[in-house]
């Protein structure tokens, strides 16, 4: 990501993405709150060891930082986004998106949640040289609630990244928070990273 997979052993579905990006960024006539949600700060990540966090600005669209599981088949909303980096090869992006009811946020979250679950498999089907693997780390009581979730990917050149997903919810809103670097499961600051997407649901209103 940010999300820094490798690009080679993503590409296909990065490219996916970008196809569908006049779906994914289109109005769907949702009316958003007054206050706009409230994004994370580059001091809200996990601790990287060796290098600060650098946070982007907040942009309209979907980040393609988040193709290789959400890149097609996401509804219409007006969504919002950040980037954040490190100086080495770790990156994250937060996306928020007011779908105008507790009702349709419901729907959504349980969409993305559904989506990442599924994702490595579908990584699996779309390129034999990559092996992927899933896992669920869990439900966080914050607001409307979230879940975590990890993947992990090998290509078979040697290419290897770990990568930290979540959905949360407050009524309407819906956040997902992303996490990524070269590496496997045990690299992955889960506890931490915990911690950072309870804010990012708190900081929403």
């Amino acid at each position: 990501m940010p999300m820094r997979t490798r690009a080679a052993a993503l590409a296909a579905l990065t490219v996916a993405a970008l196809a569908a990006g006049t779906a994914l960024t289109a109005p769907a006539g949702a009316a958003p709150k007054k206050t706009a949600p409230a994004f994370l700060a580059a001091s809200e990540l996990p601790p990287h060891p060796s290098s600060d966090w650098t946070a982007g600005p907040v942009t309209d669209g979907f980040p393609v930082e988040l193709a290789h599981c959400l890149g097609e088949g996401v509804p219409a909303y007006d969504y919002r986004h950040r980037l954040f980096r490190t100086d080495l090869d770790t990156g994250a992006v937060q996306v928020t998106v007011v779908t105008g009811s507790a009702a349709k946020g419901r729907a959504l979250a349980a969409l993305l949640n559904r989506e990442i679950r599924s994702c490595a498999d579908r990584i699996e089907q779309s390129d034999p040289e990559i092996e992927a693997e899933g896992r669920f780390y869990g439900s966080l009581p914050v607001e409307e609630g979230a879940q975590v979730h990890g993947l992990h990917t090998a290509a078979s050149w040697g290419a290897t990244d770990v990568h930290l997903l979540s959905v949360g919810r407050d009524g309407g809103t819906v956040t997902v928070v992303g996490w990524g670097q070269m590496g496997d499961f045990d690299d992955a600051p889960v506890a931490a990273f915990k911690k950072t997407t309870t804010k990012a649901v708190n900081k929403l209103y």
